[in-house]
């Protein structure tokens, strides 16, 4: 793939939505921090008590202190039942000053926060339809059953996103663990759904600067100078971004992760995850092939068994043997 990389039409258009989508989310972003300031600066301790003052108990508070509600017991009692903190915190979290400039820019923020949400709802009318302009690879098979639920954060589109990804692509990706849909659609949007411009998964990877240097001093690799390079690119974001809950997974992918981590540290590990769905990517849209996770344990088991071959093969050129511990092995 060239250093320019331009996508068919029907791809543009998509990026183009995607991109307008991630900066009204930016801005939104900000005015949950105008929120916050605001809240502070009047002793009001509220994103203390709630973990997402943006959620059904933050929002149906702060609209009660907008209508003039300044009794800390009746704010309380607008707490959500799946809240964490009782109504007795939540009271003594929201004693507060009260001063009128303080009102008056959280106001704004408040208002400002709705408008930019207004907007991407705007926005992912517009996805939706051009999602539905592209032709249909599912081959009339029906979708998956989903073996996960999760709620939808706020700033995910609301329509039926896995299906319009299933017959756009003919794979349901949102299986793999890291695919989320609205990250999934972040990836198509970028590198689109013909992976011709790549002869291989390689290429593919080095294009999105997600695999490491071949910096190489005396035969051997430098690894202070193996690093990525640096890029601005879009899609390796989207990688990266997938890459980041399978720190904490219970999957193959999530063990990889946890032992790059205790390796490399979290950043490098992150780059390596998304190095491995890059590839996992590139395989399924270009050779259809389905990835299946064979379980943390498995990988664990696989990775230690290649640990044993490696020191085993070291023994043997020091002319000495392994032997494994009585005491360990009566514990497994």
């Amino acid at each position: 793939m060239q250093g320019s990389f331009h996508p068919e039409e029907q791809i543009g258009v998509l990026r183009s939505y995607m991109r307008q989508r991630e900066m009204l989310v930016r801005y939104a972003g900000q005015h949950i921090q105008h929120m916050q300031k605001a809240l502070e600066q009047m002793n009001l301790k509220l994103a203390e008590v709630v973990s997402d003052i943006t959620g059904v108990t933050g929002m149906a508070i702060l609209q009660a202190i907008l209508e003039g509600e300044r009794d800390p017991q009746k704010l309380a009692a607008l707490r959500n039942e799946r809240c964490g903190h009782d109504e007795a915190a939540i009271a003594l979290a929201l004693e507060g000053n009260w001063r009128d400039e303080h009102l008056f820019t959280l106001k704004q923020a408040v208002d400002l926060y709705r408008y930019h949400h207004q907007k991407l709802a705007e926005v992912d009318e517009r996805i939706e339809a051009q999602l539905a302009t592209f032709s249909d690879r599912s081959q009339g098979q029906t979708l998956p059953r989903r073996r996960r639920t999760r709620k939808l954060s706020n700033n995910e589109p609301k329509f039926d996103l896995r299906l319009d990804l299933f017959q756009m692509l003919g794979v349901d990706l949102t299986e793999i663990r890291g695919f989320g849909p609205h990250v999934l659609l972040g990836i198509v949007s970028e590198v689109g759904r013909d992976m011709s411009a790549c002869a291989t998964e390689k290429q593919f990877a080095s294009w999105l600067c997600l695999c490491p240097g071949n910096h190489k001093t005396g035969g051997r690799q430098n690894r202070g100078k193996s690093r990525t390079r640096k890029s601005s690119n879009r899609a390796a974001q989207w990688f990266r971004l997938a890459a980041q809950p399978l720190l904490r997974a219970e999957c193959a992918l999530g063990a990889y992760a946890r032992r790059m981590r205790a390796k490399l540290g979290a950043p490098k590990a992150i780059t390596a995850v998304a190095h491995k769905l890059a590839k996992i990517f590139y395989n399924a849209l270009k050779h259809g092939k389905v990835y299946v996770d064979e379980g943390s344990a498995a990988y664990e088991a696989r990775y230690r068994e290649q640990t044993l071959r490696y020191l085993s093969r070291r023994a043997a050129a020091l002319g000495m043997t392994l032997s494994p511990s009585p005491e360990l092995a009566a514990a497994e």
